[in-house]
């Protein structure tokens, strides 16, 4: 059975997204549903009188829009809310860093235990959510039941983001020299054990 301020915090989440969707006049007529980009796009714009596009490297809205991705993909399958680890942050940030000139799809080598899912995307207009949506999409690939992924796809994104016993993460993104987009997140305790189901 689910604790009591677990189901209180998934509540306010779904009742914040579901009262900011009503509430904001957004021109985006392929919206159908709420869309956690364009809400935090739009808090960020409300606070701080601009757009998160001329904030510090996006510092304020990146961290929110990853966490709140990821908190509502554990919260479909019944899983603790992540906390942001400032640790695991600077680890990401300093990885990115590096990618920032060539770009490359590559894992860091992360401090012992922690696991890693990283994203590359053509272009720059990717944000937290789109990379965190695309993991979570692996979904449909992943048999829970044999506790595998479906021939020849990727699962392993999505199994880290629900896995049952992380319970923190740390993100970073960056524009690379070639106008490409690099993002990493870090997990504290990992997930993905081999034998193991994530949830």
């Amino acid at each position: 059975m689910a604790k009591p301020h677990f189901i209180s915090m998934l509540l306010f989440i779904l009742y914040t997204i579901k009262h900011t969707h009503q509430t904001f006049d957004i021109d985006d007529n392929s919206l159908n549903v709420p869309n956690p980009s364009k809400i935090f796009d739009r808090l960020t714009e409300m606070t701080y009188g601009v757009s998160h596009k001329h904030l510090c490297f996006r510092c304020i809205g990146d961290s929110s829009r990853f966490l709140a991705a990821h908190n509502l993909a554990r919260a479909e399958k019944g899983q603790l809310p992540l906390l942001w680890e400032a640790k695991l942050a600077r680890h990401a940030r300093r990885w990115a860093s590096q990618r920032k000139a060539d770009c490359a799809l590559r894992h860091s080598s992360p401090i012992d235990g922690l696991g890693e899912n990283i994203f590359w995307g053509g272009g720059s207009g990717w944000t937290p959510t789109d990379a965190v949506r695309l993991w979570a999409e692996e979904e449909k690939d992943y048999s829970y039941k044999n506790n595998s992924c479906a021939h020849g796809q990727m699962c392993g994104h999505y199994t880290q983001i629900v896995w049952r016993s992380t319970r923190r993460v740390g993100c970073a993104r960056v524009i690379c020299d070639s106008g490409d987009t690099f993002m990493i997140c870090n997990y504290d305790p990992p997930g993905n054990y081999i034998g193991e189901k994530p949830y």
